[in-house]
């Protein structure tokens, strides 16, 4: 886990508290899958003493849940409530999610807003579509921003030397679509010079995604996307969804100008 360095603010980690986030990070990025003590302490890089104790602790106040062996464990309730309380509390999300219920009833398809954390998304808001053959998708989950429409329409957004500082090496890879560095940065130049991303079946088979990037931020954090099966995306759906992504992306941009500084200051 990286922590703050000492130029950041002049604070060193508090290593008890490091190491009691780094469990629940790992534990909150396993999609619910329990992990046994041992795994866990290898992922962590945290003495197996030590780590049982601090489980201890998380289970007894909830933050971490195990099984009825106490051998396995899994993220808490606590933190269900906690990430509620942070999407509740962006007053963007609550801003935005006029202009996605529009965008659904307009495209009939599945809307998204998600924001960048280090070199991954993360979903705050799905609207989704009412046809039976559809993406599914959820907030709170983390994918990697190079293999998104959402992520790629924010890394565009930024310098190439920056993007390659951010990304690991290799890049995560989710199906035979999936880019590899030198096909992201072409694809990146291509974001930048038409305006959106373009994802085809390269985290999901079977989906094709639009993502454009919500300048309000400097540097951009957050961005929309519409997510279409391609079984039912056709060339002129694709031509009016794009239109429809970049209008709604202009009726929130311009709404921020009005919104409390308040609401665009958190980093």
């Amino acid at each position: 886990m990286s922590g703050m360095a000492d130029g950041q603010r002049g604070v060193r980690d508090v290593k008890s508290a490091a190491r009691t986030v780094e469990v629940l990070e790992v534990l909150g990025g396993l999609d619910g899958e329990p992990v046994n003590l041992r795994d866990l302490a290898e992922r962590t890089q945290v003495p197996r003493s030590s780590l049982y104790a601090l489980l201890q602790t998380l289970v007894a106040r909830g933050w971490v849940r195990t099984d009825a062996t106490g051998s396995l464990y899994g993220i808490g309730v606590r933190a269900l409530l906690v990430g509620t309380s942070y999407i509740d509390g962006d007053l963007r999300v609550a801003e935005i999610t006029p202009h996605l219920d529009e965008l659904v009833a307009d495209l009939g398809e599945t809307v998204h807003l998600a924001r960048l954390d280090g070199a991954d998304v993360v979903y705050l808001l799905t609207r989704e579509s009412k046809h039976h053959l559809r993406p599914f998708s959820r907030v709170g989950r983390r994918l990697p921003a190079s293999a998104t429409a959402l992520g790629k329409a924010l890394l565009a957004e930024r310098p190439d030397a920056e993007v390659e500082a951010l990304l690991p090496d290799p890049l995560p890879r989710f199906t035979d679509s999936t880019l590899d560095r030198a096909g992201l940065r072409r694809d990146l130049a291509a974001t930048r010079d038409r305006g959106y991303a373009v994802e085809v079946e390269e985290s999901n088979v079977g989906v094709h995604c639009i993502g454009v990037a919500l300048r309000y931020d400097n540097p951009v954090q957050d961005a929309i996307s519409c997510s279409v099966p391609t079984a039912r995306l056709t060339p002129e759906f694709e031509q009016r969804a794009v239109q429809r992504m970049l209008r709604a992306r202009d009726e929130i941009e311009r709404a921020a100008l009005r919104w409390p500084t308040s609401q665009v200051s958190w980093r």
